[in-house]
Protein backbone atom coordinates (compact mmCIF):
# COMPACT_ATOMS: atom_id res chain seq x y z
CA UNK A 1 0.00 0.00 0.00
CA UNK A 2 2.66 2.49 -0.02
CA UNK A 3 3.31 2.91 -3.28
CA UNK A 4 -0.29 4.06 -3.75
CA UNK A 5 -0.26 7.53 -3.18
CA UNK A 6 2.40 8.04 -5.02
CA UNK A 7 1.04 7.41 -8.42
CA UNK A 8 -2.43 8.77 -9.78
CA UNK A 9 -5.87 6.88 -9.17
CA UNK A 10 -6.64 6.66 -13.51
CA UNK A 11 -10.73 6.47 -14.02
CA UNK A 12 -11.13 5.25 -17.71
CA UNK A 13 -14.27 6.21 -18.76
CA UNK A 14 -16.04 9.84 -18.38
CA UNK A 15 -20.18 8.55 -18.31
CA UNK A 16 -22.44 9.23 -15.08
CA UNK A 17 -20.20 7.35 -12.93
CA UNK A 18 -16.42 7.80 -13.94
CA UNK A 19 -16.93 11.51 -14.27
CA UNK A 20 -18.28 11.89 -10.71
CA UNK A 21 -15.96 9.71 -9.38
CA UNK A 22 -13.02 11.88 -11.23
CA UNK A 23 -14.94 15.52 -9.93
CA UNK A 24 -15.25 14.22 -5.65
CA UNK A 25 -11.42 12.89 -6.03
CA UNK A 26 -9.91 15.81 -7.91
CA UNK A 27 -11.67 17.90 -5.95
CA UNK A 28 -9.75 16.13 -2.61
CA UNK A 29 -6.60 15.40 -4.19
CA UNK A 30 -5.75 17.69 -7.07
CA UNK A 31 -4.86 16.80 -10.59
CA UNK A 32 -1.60 15.07 -9.55
CA UNK A 33 -3.16 12.57 -8.22
CA UNK A 34 -6.40 11.94 -10.51
CA UNK A 35 -6.69 11.42 -14.45
CA UNK A 36 -9.72 10.94 -16.16
CA UNK A 37 -9.41 8.82 -19.33
CA UNK A 38 -12.20 9.45 -22.30
CA UNK A 39 -12.29 8.91 -26.06
CA UNK A 40 -14.52 11.92 -26.21
CA UNK A 41 -13.82 15.74 -25.71
CA UNK A 42 -17.32 16.79 -23.74
CA UNK A 43 -20.07 14.76 -21.80
CA UNK A 44 -23.60 14.33 -21.91
CA UNK A 45 -25.71 12.92 -19.39
CA UNK A 46 -27.02 9.69 -21.02
CA UNK A 47 -30.13 9.87 -20.03
CA UNK A 48 -30.61 13.09 -22.17
CA UNK A 49 -29.45 11.36 -25.41
CA UNK A 50 -32.66 10.03 -26.63
CA UNK A 51 -33.14 14.68 -26.39
CA UNK A 52 -30.48 15.18 -28.15
CA UNK A 53 -31.64 12.85 -30.60
CA UNK A 54 -35.10 14.13 -31.06
CA UNK A 55 -33.38 17.96 -31.50
CA UNK A 56 -35.33 19.18 -28.09
CA UNK A 57 -31.85 19.50 -26.40
CA UNK A 58 -29.18 21.05 -27.61
CA UNK A 59 -25.60 19.00 -27.64
CA UNK A 60 -23.51 21.89 -27.87
CA UNK A 61 -25.58 23.76 -24.99
CA UNK A 62 -26.00 20.43 -22.87
CA UNK A 63 -22.32 19.43 -23.67
CA UNK A 64 -19.64 20.03 -20.80
CA UNK A 65 -16.05 19.99 -21.57
CA UNK A 66 -13.73 17.65 -20.08
CA UNK A 67 -11.10 19.82 -20.47
CA UNK A 68 -13.19 22.41 -18.07
CA UNK A 69 -14.61 20.06 -15.69
CA UNK A 70 -10.71 18.92 -15.19
CA UNK A 71 -9.53 22.61 -14.40
CA UNK A 72 -12.82 23.41 -11.83
CA UNK A 73 -12.93 20.24 -10.38
CA UNK A 74 -8.85 19.40 -10.00
CA UNK A 75 -8.19 16.61 -12.15
CA UNK A 76 -6.10 16.13 -14.81
CA UNK A 77 -7.62 14.84 -18.71
CA UNK A 78 -6.22 12.65 -21.55
CA UNK A 79 -7.66 12.23 -24.40
CA UNK A 80 -7.97 9.48 -25.79
CA UNK A 81 -9.19 5.72 -26.13
CA UNK A 82 -8.06 2.64 -23.66
CA UNK A 83 -6.45 0.28 -26.12
CA UNK A 84 -3.80 -1.68 -23.88
CA UNK A 85 -3.28 -2.58 -20.12
CA UNK A 86 -0.86 -4.16 -18.07
CA UNK A 87 -2.37 -5.11 -14.88
CA UNK A 88 1.44 -6.37 -13.40
CA UNK A 89 3.42 -3.23 -14.42
CA UNK A 90 0.20 -1.08 -13.66
CA UNK A 91 0.26 0.64 -16.88
CA UNK A 92 -2.94 1.15 -18.99
CA UNK A 93 -2.24 2.56 -22.83
CA UNK A 94 -3.74 4.97 -24.49
CA UNK A 95 -4.57 5.35 -28.37
CA UNK A 96 -3.40 8.16 -30.44
CA UNK A 97 -6.13 10.70 -31.56
CA UNK A 98 -5.85 11.92 -35.41
CA UNK A 99 -7.24 14.90 -36.59
CA UNK A 100 -10.26 15.29 -39.28
CA UNK A 101 -7.58 14.61 -42.09
CA UNK A 102 -6.62 11.65 -39.99
CA UNK A 103 -3.14 12.99 -39.35
CA UNK A 104 -1.51 12.17 -35.96
CA UNK A 105 -2.94 15.03 -33.52
CA UNK A 106 -1.90 13.26 -30.63
CA UNK A 107 0.48 10.58 -30.30
CA UNK A 108 -0.12 7.03 -28.16
CA UNK A 109 0.68 7.27 -24.27
CA UNK A 110 1.75 5.06 -21.21
CA UNK A 111 0.34 6.13 -18.13
CA UNK A 112 1.17 4.66 -14.73
CA UNK A 113 -1.68 4.22 -11.84
CA UNK A 114 -2.18 3.39 -8.91
CA UNK A 115 -5.46 2.28 -8.45
CA UNK A 116 -7.17 2.13 -12.09
CA UNK A 117 -11.39 2.38 -12.33
CA UNK A 118 -12.85 0.60 -15.65
CA UNK A 119 -16.36 3.29 -16.43
CA UNK A 120 -16.65 2.51 -19.70
CA UNK A 121 -20.37 2.09 -19.71
CA UNK A 122 -22.08 0.31 -22.37
CA UNK A 123 -22.84 -0.75 -26.10
CA UNK A 124 -25.86 -1.71 -28.32
CA UNK A 125 -26.70 -5.80 -27.87
CA UNK A 126 -28.00 -6.96 -31.53
CA UNK A 127 -28.30 -10.78 -30.14
CA UNK A 128 -27.11 -11.51 -33.52
CA UNK A 129 -30.45 -10.29 -35.39
CA UNK A 130 -29.50 -9.95 -39.04
CA UNK A 131 -29.12 -6.13 -40.23
CA UNK A 132 -29.34 -4.86 -36.78
CA UNK A 133 -25.59 -3.86 -36.59
CA UNK A 134 -25.94 -2.49 -40.28
CA UNK A 135 -29.24 -1.00 -40.34
CA UNK A 136 -30.15 0.65 -37.03
CA UNK A 137 -28.50 3.24 -34.45
CA UNK A 138 -28.49 3.29 -31.28
CA UNK A 139 -28.00 5.63 -28.71
CA UNK A 140 -24.68 5.11 -26.82
CA UNK A 141 -22.70 8.17 -27.52
CA UNK A 142 -23.63 11.72 -28.34
CA UNK A 143 -22.40 11.35 -31.15
CA UNK A 144 -25.41 8.44 -32.09
CA UNK A 145 -27.57 11.10 -31.13
CA UNK A 146 -26.40 13.56 -33.29
CA UNK A 147 -26.12 11.65 -36.18
CA UNK A 148 -29.49 10.05 -35.65
CA UNK A 149 -30.63 13.65 -35.37
CA UNK A 150 -29.22 14.68 -38.81
CA UNK A 151 -30.31 11.81 -40.57
CA UNK A 152 -34.16 12.56 -39.37
CA UNK A 153 -33.66 16.33 -40.51
CA UNK A 154 -32.13 15.27 -44.04
CA UNK A 155 -35.22 13.19 -44.04
CA UNK A 156 -38.00 15.71 -43.26
CA UNK A 157 -35.96 17.97 -45.44
CA UNK A 158 -36.83 15.59 -48.70
CA UNK A 159 -40.41 14.49 -47.50
CA UNK A 160 -41.21 18.13 -47.26
CA UNK A 161 -40.08 18.72 -51.04
CA UNK A 162 -41.77 15.31 -52.05
CA UNK A 163 -45.30 16.51 -50.36
CA UNK A 164 -44.88 20.01 -52.20
CA UNK A 165 -44.15 18.43 -55.83
CA UNK A 166 -47.68 16.13 -54.86
CA UNK A 167 -45.97 13.04 -53.69
CA UNK A 168 -46.45 11.55 -49.82
CA UNK A 169 -44.42 13.11 -47.36
CA UNK A 170 -44.45 10.35 -44.87
CA UNK A 171 -41.19 9.79 -42.46
CA UNK A 172 -41.20 6.29 -40.92
CA UNK A 173 -38.98 5.94 -37.77
CA UNK A 174 -39.06 2.38 -35.81
CA UNK A 175 -37.89 2.25 -32.10
CA UNK A 176 -36.72 -1.27 -31.12
CA UNK A 177 -37.13 -1.75 -27.50
CA UNK A 178 -39.56 -0.73 -25.28
CA UNK A 179 -37.77 0.05 -22.23
CA UNK A 180 -36.88 3.65 -21.01
CA UNK A 181 -34.31 4.27 -24.26
CA UNK A 182 -37.31 3.04 -26.73
CA UNK A 183 -40.20 5.13 -24.90
CA UNK A 184 -38.52 8.19 -23.80
CA UNK A 185 -37.62 8.60 -27.63
CA UNK A 186 -40.60 7.96 -29.21
CA UNK A 187 -42.22 10.59 -26.52
CA UNK A 188 -39.55 12.83 -26.92
CA UNK A 189 -39.72 12.31 -31.30
CA UNK A 190 -43.30 13.27 -31.19
CA UNK A 191 -43.43 16.05 -29.17
CA UNK A 192 -40.31 17.87 -31.49
CA UNK A 193 -42.72 16.89 -34.46
CA UNK A 194 -45.07 19.46 -32.96
CA UNK A 195 -42.98 22.43 -33.91
CA UNK A 196 -41.95 21.19 -37.87
CA UNK A 197 -43.76 23.62 -38.79
CA UNK A 198 -42.06 26.68 -37.46
CA UNK A 199 -38.77 25.71 -39.22
CA UNK A 200 -40.08 26.04 -42.55
CA UNK A 201 -41.85 22.45 -42.89
CA UNK A 202 -44.90 23.84 -43.63
CA UNK A 203 -46.68 21.11 -45.87
CA UNK A 204 -45.66 18.18 -43.35
CA UNK A 205 -48.72 17.13 -40.32
CA UNK A 206 -46.62 16.50 -37.46
CA UNK A 207 -48.65 13.72 -36.31
CA UNK A 208 -49.44 11.60 -39.69
CA UNK A 209 -46.56 12.26 -41.68
CA UNK A 210 -44.12 11.23 -39.25
CA UNK A 211 -44.72 7.96 -38.50
CA UNK A 212 -43.21 6.22 -35.02
CA UNK A 213 -43.94 3.05 -34.60
CA UNK A 214 -42.62 1.33 -31.10
CA UNK A 215 -41.74 -2.64 -30.58
CA UNK A 216 -41.25 -4.68 -27.65
CA UNK A 217 -41.08 -8.44 -27.60
CA UNK A 218 -42.28 -8.62 -24.05
CA UNK A 219 -45.89 -8.31 -23.69
CA UNK A 220 -45.93 -4.81 -22.21
CA UNK A 221 -43.29 -1.71 -22.23
CA UNK A 222 -40.94 -0.86 -19.75
CA UNK A 223 -41.68 -4.51 -18.65
CA UNK A 224 -39.29 -4.48 -15.58
CA UNK A 225 -41.57 -1.84 -13.63
CA UNK A 226 -44.96 -2.29 -12.31
CA UNK A 227 -47.72 -3.03 -14.74
CA UNK A 228 -49.47 0.47 -14.11
CA UNK A 229 -46.37 2.26 -14.91
CA UNK A 230 -46.41 0.38 -18.10
CA UNK A 231 -49.59 0.73 -18.83
CA UNK A 232 -49.77 4.76 -18.06
CA UNK A 233 -46.55 5.32 -20.26
CA UNK A 234 -48.44 3.15 -23.37
CA UNK A 235 -51.95 5.34 -22.84
CA UNK A 236 -49.58 8.34 -22.83
CA UNK A 237 -48.14 7.42 -26.05
CA UNK A 238 -50.88 5.59 -28.13
CA UNK A 239 -52.65 9.28 -27.52
CA UNK A 240 -50.20 10.91 -29.26
CA UNK A 241 -50.30 8.87 -32.24
CA UNK A 242 -47.30 6.38 -31.55
CA UNK A 243 -48.19 3.08 -32.90
CA UNK A 244 -47.24 0.22 -29.87
CA UNK A 245 -46.17 -3.24 -31.11
CA UNK A 246 -46.02 -5.96 -28.03
CA UNK A 247 -44.89 -9.16 -28.68
CA UNK A 248 -42.83 -8.72 -31.07
CA UNK A 249 -39.86 -10.26 -32.06
CA UNK A 250 -37.57 -8.73 -34.30
CA UNK A 251 -36.31 -11.51 -37.08
CA UNK A 252 -34.40 -9.39 -39.19
CA UNK A 253 -33.69 -5.63 -40.19
CA UNK A 254 -33.01 -4.06 -43.45
CA UNK A 255 -32.06 -1.07 -45.31
CA UNK A 256 -35.79 -0.34 -45.43
CA UNK A 257 -38.14 -2.33 -43.20
CA UNK A 258 -37.96 -4.49 -39.96
CA UNK A 259 -39.19 -7.96 -40.00
CA UNK A 260 -40.45 -10.00 -36.96
CA UNK A 261 -41.04 -13.79 -36.26
CA UNK A 262 -44.77 -13.54 -37.02
CA UNK A 263 -43.69 -12.19 -40.76
CA UNK A 264 -45.09 -8.87 -40.09
CA UNK A 265 -43.10 -6.49 -42.35
CA UNK A 266 -43.11 -2.64 -40.29
CA UNK A 267 -41.46 -0.03 -43.08
CA UNK A 268 -38.91 2.04 -41.92
CA UNK A 269 -36.58 5.46 -43.41
CA UNK A 270 -34.84 4.79 -40.03
CA UNK A 271 -34.61 2.14 -37.19
CA UNK A 272 -33.42 2.81 -33.65
CA UNK A 273 -32.06 -0.14 -31.62
CA UNK A 274 -32.94 0.41 -27.85
CA UNK A 275 -33.47 -3.74 -27.43
CA UNK A 276 -30.21 -4.26 -25.70
CA UNK A 277 -26.88 -3.56 -24.49
CA UNK A 278 -23.94 -5.14 -23.41
CA UNK A 279 -20.61 -4.16 -21.91
CA UNK A 280 -17.63 -3.18 -24.37
CA UNK A 281 -15.55 -6.28 -25.92
CA UNK A 282 -12.69 -4.27 -24.94
CA UNK A 283 -12.96 -5.80 -21.73
CA UNK A 284 -12.67 -9.38 -22.29
CA UNK A 285 -9.79 -8.60 -24.83
CA UNK A 286 -7.90 -7.23 -21.94
CA UNK A 287 -8.23 -10.96 -20.61
CA UNK A 288 -9.92 -9.58 -17.68
CA UNK A 289 -12.59 -11.49 -15.84
CA UNK A 290 -15.82 -11.10 -17.87
CA UNK A 291 -19.55 -12.37 -17.05
CA UNK A 292 -22.01 -13.54 -19.57
CA UNK A 293 -22.80 -10.03 -20.88
CA UNK A 294 -18.82 -9.12 -20.99
CA UNK A 295 -18.89 -6.89 -17.88
CA UNK A 296 -15.98 -6.80 -15.17
CA UNK A 297 -16.94 -9.20 -12.13
CA UNK A 298 -15.97 -7.08 -8.88
CA UNK A 299 -16.47 -8.63 -5.46
CA UNK A 300 -18.76 -6.20 -2.81
CA UNK A 301 -15.75 -3.78 -2.82
CA UNK A 302 -16.40 -3.16 -6.39
CA UNK A 303 -12.76 -4.36 -7.09
CA UNK A 304 -12.58 -7.04 -10.08
CA UNK A 305 -12.34 -10.39 -8.60
CA UNK A 306 -8.31 -11.17 -8.73
CA UNK A 307 -6.89 -8.18 -10.05
CA UNK A 308 -5.06 -5.78 -7.36
CA UNK A 309 -5.69 -2.06 -7.84
CA UNK A 310 -8.33 -2.29 -10.47
CA UNK A 311 -12.11 -1.90 -9.98
CA UNK A 312 -15.45 -1.19 -11.97
CA UNK A 313 -18.28 0.80 -11.74
CA UNK A 314 -21.40 1.00 -13.97
CA UNK A 315 -22.28 -0.32 -16.98
CA UNK A 316 -19.35 -2.78 -17.11
CA UNK A 317 -19.21 -4.02 -13.43
CA UNK A 318 -21.14 -7.45 -12.89
CA UNK A 319 -21.98 -6.23 -9.37
CA UNK A 320 -24.07 -8.55 -7.10
CA UNK A 321 -26.40 -7.71 -4.75
CA UNK A 322 -26.87 -9.65 -1.10
CA UNK A 323 -29.69 -11.75 -2.85
CA UNK A 324 -27.57 -12.69 -6.10
CA UNK A 325 -29.55 -10.44 -8.51
CA UNK A 326 -27.01 -8.09 -10.57
CA UNK A 327 -27.12 -4.01 -10.00
CA UNK A 328 -29.06 -2.79 -12.65
CA UNK A 329 -27.53 -0.54 -15.35
CA UNK A 330 -28.83 2.57 -14.10
CA UNK A 331 -27.65 5.48 -13.72
CA UNK A 332 -28.58 5.82 -10.12
CA UNK A 333 -26.66 2.73 -9.60
CA UNK A 334 -23.31 4.35 -11.29
CA UNK A 335 -24.05 7.63 -9.08
CA UNK A 336 -24.12 5.36 -5.98
CA UNK A 337 -21.29 3.36 -7.19
CA UNK A 338 -18.90 6.52 -8.03
CA UNK A 339 -19.98 8.01 -4.40
CA UNK A 340 -18.80 4.47 -2.74
CA UNK A 341 -15.51 4.42 -4.68
CA UNK A 342 -14.60 7.89 -3.83
CA UNK A 343 -14.38 7.05 -0.01
CA UNK A 344 -13.04 4.45 -0.75
CA UNK A 345 -10.03 5.61 -3.18
CA UNK A 346 -9.86 8.86 -0.63
CA UNK A 347 -8.80 6.19 2.08
CA UNK A 348 -5.86 4.68 -0.08
CA UNK A 349 -4.85 7.66 -1.55
CA UNK A 350 -3.91 8.58 2.32
CA UNK A 351 -2.21 5.88 3.03
CA UNK A 352 -5.16 4.54 5.12
CA UNK A 353 -6.79 0.89 4.82
CA UNK A 354 -10.25 0.86 3.59
CA UNK A 355 -13.50 0.37 5.66
CA UNK A 356 -14.65 -2.86 5.01
CA UNK A 357 -18.37 -2.10 4.07
CA UNK A 358 -19.39 -3.69 1.18
CA UNK A 359 -21.28 -1.26 -1.56
CA UNK A 360 -25.16 -1.15 -1.02
CA UNK A 361 -27.47 -0.59 -4.29
CA UNK A 362 -30.58 0.81 -3.44
CA UNK A 363 -32.97 1.31 -5.36
CA UNK A 364 -35.08 4.30 -5.49
CA UNK A 365 -37.67 3.41 -8.23
CA UNK A 366 -37.54 4.66 -12.14
CA UNK A 367 -39.19 7.66 -13.83
CA UNK A 368 -39.41 7.76 -17.10
CA UNK A 369 -39.99 11.11 -18.87
CA UNK A 370 -42.74 11.20 -21.92
CA UNK A 371 -42.01 15.11 -23.10
CA UNK A 372 -41.03 18.26 -21.16
CA UNK A 373 -44.51 18.28 -19.20
CA UNK A 374 -44.90 14.91 -18.57
CA UNK A 375 -42.95 11.60 -16.83
CA UNK A 376 -44.24 8.61 -15.25
CA UNK A 377 -42.98 6.15 -12.85
CA UNK A 378 -42.57 4.39 -9.52
CA UNK A 379 -40.52 5.63 -6.44
CA UNK A 380 -39.22 2.73 -4.92
CA UNK A 381 -40.07 2.33 -0.83
CA UNK A 382 -37.39 2.74 1.85
CA UNK A 383 -40.45 4.77 3.23
CA UNK A 384 -42.76 2.10 4.59
CA UNK A 385 -41.68 -0.36 1.99
CA UNK A 386 -43.89 1.25 0.08
CA UNK A 387 -43.88 1.24 -3.93
CA UNK A 388 -45.35 4.58 -5.10
CA UNK A 389 -46.81 5.41 -8.57
CA UNK A 390 -46.37 8.67 -9.65
CA UNK A 391 -47.13 10.68 -13.23
CA UNK A 392 -47.31 13.97 -14.91
CA UNK A 393 -45.54 17.66 -13.56
CA UNK A 394 -44.87 15.55 -9.96
CA UNK A 395 -43.27 13.12 -12.08
CA UNK A 396 -41.28 15.35 -14.46
CA UNK A 397 -39.52 17.27 -11.47
CA UNK A 398 -38.56 14.36 -9.76
CA UNK A 399 -36.98 13.10 -13.25
CA UNK A 400 -35.51 16.84 -13.71
CA UNK A 401 -34.22 16.62 -9.65
CA UNK A 402 -31.76 13.84 -10.84
CA UNK A 403 -30.44 15.56 -13.78
CA UNK A 404 -29.88 18.61 -10.82
CA UNK A 405 -27.80 15.63 -8.70
CA UNK A 406 -26.10 14.49 -11.43
CA UNK A 407 -24.89 18.45 -12.40
CA UNK A 408 -23.95 18.97 -8.48
CA UNK A 409 -21.27 16.30 -8.28
CA UNK A 410 -19.84 16.82 -11.66
CA UNK A 411 -19.97 20.91 -11.26
CA UNK A 412 -19.51 21.40 -7.62
CA UNK A 413 -21.39 24.06 -6.33
CA UNK A 414 -25.39 23.98 -5.86
CA UNK A 415 -26.11 27.30 -6.91
CA UNK A 416 -24.28 26.18 -10.47
CA UNK A 417 -26.04 22.93 -10.91
CA UNK A 418 -29.23 25.04 -10.38
CA UNK A 419 -28.99 27.41 -12.88
CA UNK A 420 -28.24 24.07 -15.28
CA UNK A 421 -31.25 22.74 -13.96
CA UNK A 422 -32.82 25.87 -15.02
CA UNK A 423 -31.55 25.79 -18.52
CA UNK A 424 -33.21 21.94 -18.73
CA UNK A 425 -36.26 22.95 -17.71
CA UNK A 426 -36.91 25.62 -19.94
CA UNK A 427 -35.26 24.27 -23.17
CA UNK A 428 -37.13 24.13 -26.09
CA UNK A 429 -37.18 22.54 -29.14
CA UNK A 430 -34.89 25.12 -31.31
CA UNK A 431 -31.96 22.82 -31.57
CA UNK A 432 -34.19 20.40 -34.32
CA UNK A 433 -32.61 22.16 -37.18
CA UNK A 434 -29.24 23.19 -36.14
CA UNK A 435 -27.24 21.66 -38.56
CA UNK A 436 -24.02 22.32 -37.20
Amino acid sequence: MSQTPSLPIVIVGGGAGGLELACKLGRRLGPQRVTLVDRQLFHVWKPSLHEVAAGTLDIHQEGLSYEMLAHDNGFAFCYGALTGLDTAQRRLTVAAVPDEHGDELIPERTLAYGELVLALGSTANHFNVPGAAEHTVALNQPADAERFRLRLLRLLTVAERRKIDGGEGRVQVVIIGGGATGVELAAELREAGQVLTRYGFQHLDARHDLRLTLLEGADRILAPLPEKVSASATALLRERGVEVVTQCRVARIGPSAVEDSAGRVFPADVVVWAAGIQAPPLLAALGLPVARGGQVEVDGALAVKGVPHLHALGDNAACAQADGRPVPPRAQAAHQQASYLAGRLLRLARGQAPRARPFVYRDHGSLVSLGTRSSVGNLMGNLFGANWFVQGLLARLMYASLHLMHHQAVLGTLRTAVLALARFLVKRATPLVKLH
